[in-house]
């Protein structure tokens, strides 16, 4: 559980979340803000993201979510023309996909808590989706829930045909609608996630160039992030991964050399914690993980992290803490400071917001 001091972000106001990309506001991607928690000196400074290179050295290796994002949202009807916006979450196996149903606006959909088992819902183009059971599944086909298990019945494979006929997934603080191409990130090579891995969205082509050129090290794998943005804050669930064996050697080689192993994202923290030892030592592996980390699962495979600004009470925020913690044992204290330090300079949250070089 995030630590009292960092609850202030709780009340975030309007004026510090991010309603659209910062090209809109006139800024490329890499001009977005970077707040840098040097968490072993305690010290703070600011920057732009491009940047980034001042703080990494030669050797330092980052490790990038290569997961694309879906057009995981379509507009839906029930059979009795009731209109609703359908979520694709995550893929399971055997062809079915975990989704949420909500209700439609005039701006972002809101949760809907009043599905019930066997709905079907007829999609664009003929499509239709029927909601087999909760998800996770209680014991009780009744039972409400707010993810749902469901068969989809499409003309196409999921990802062509939500390229044709879905958009976006947005919250309510996204006051408009942005086409996919914003929600992709320069090292998205295979789609699949639900919402976009942002840590990943500040990095220009020419930015990865600098930092290699450098000798930054930049190894890739893959997390198909479900509905991440969980509004009522209640813990991430299964989400299909891949760490491929060359990006396991590498951490393990940068670990053995002293040099960092940072995660862009926190996805990365997630796909790569399922994969690394109590000895901290990181093997190649695939599948559904289900590591969520806590204060009693100490983080093992990275050193440094690079991540937005995070609500107080997501579990994201406990996630950094515990990478924070590899560094020293006033992380929690420091995370505080730069947190407020964060407020007060008028840093932007959220996946379209700045950005936090946690090292």
């Amino acid at each position: 559980m995030a630590s009292a001091g960092l609850a202030a972000a709780l009340d975030l106001p309007p004026e510090l979340e991010a309603a659209e990309p910062p090209e809109a506001r006139g800024l490329s991607r890499d001009q977005v803000r970077l707040l840098v928690s040097d968490v072993e000196r305690d010290t703070i400074a600011h920057g732009r993201f491009a940047d980034l290179p001042r703080w990494l050295d030669a050797g330092d290796l980052l490790v990038v979510n290569t997961s694309g994002t879906l057009n995981a949202a379509l507009n839906v009807e029930t059979e009795a023309g009731e209109p609703f916006e359908l979520h694709l979450s995550t893929e399971l196996p055997g062809g079915f996909w975990t989704v949420e149903l909500r209700t439609r606006g005039g701006g972002a959909s809101l949760p809907f808590a009043h599905a019930r088992a066997g709905t079907t819902l007829e999609l664009p183009a003929g499509g239709r989706a029927t909601l087999l059971a909760p998800y996770p599944f209680g014991g009780s086909l009744g039972s409400s829930s707010r993810l749902w298990i469901a068969a989809l019945e499409l003309q196409d494979a999921v990802p062509a045909y939500l390229a044709a006929h879905g958009f976006p997934i947005r919250y309510r603080y996204v006051t408009q609608p942005w086409p996919g191409s914003m929600y992709q990130t320069v090292f998205a090579t295979e789609p699949g996630s639900a919402e976009m891995p942002s840590a990943g969205r500040p990095f220009t082509p020419e930015l990865v160039t600098r930092l290699v050129s450098k000798g930054v090290q930049i190894a890739p794998l893959v997390l198909h992030t479900g509905v991440a943005s969980l509004e009522t804050h209640e813990p991430p669930y299964e989400e299909w991964y891949r760490v491929p064996r060359p990006t396991a050697e590498r951490v393990n080689a940068a670990r053995r050399s002293g040099s960092r192993v940072i995660a862009v994202g926190t996805t990365v923290v997630r796909a790569l914690e399922t994969v690394t030892d109590d000895r901290g030592t990181t093997a190649a592996g695939e599948g559904w993980t289900r590591v969520v980390i806590t204060p009693d699962r100490p983080v093992r495979s990275v050193t440094g992290l690079v991540t937005g600004l995070h609500e107080a009470r997501a579990t994201h925020l406990t996630l950094i803490e515990q990478v924070a913690a590899t560094r020293s044992a006033r992380a929690r204290h420091h995370l505080e400071r730069a947190y407020a330090e964060a407020r007060r300079a008028g840093y932007l949250w959220h996946e379209f917001g700045d950005a936090h070089l946690i090292v």
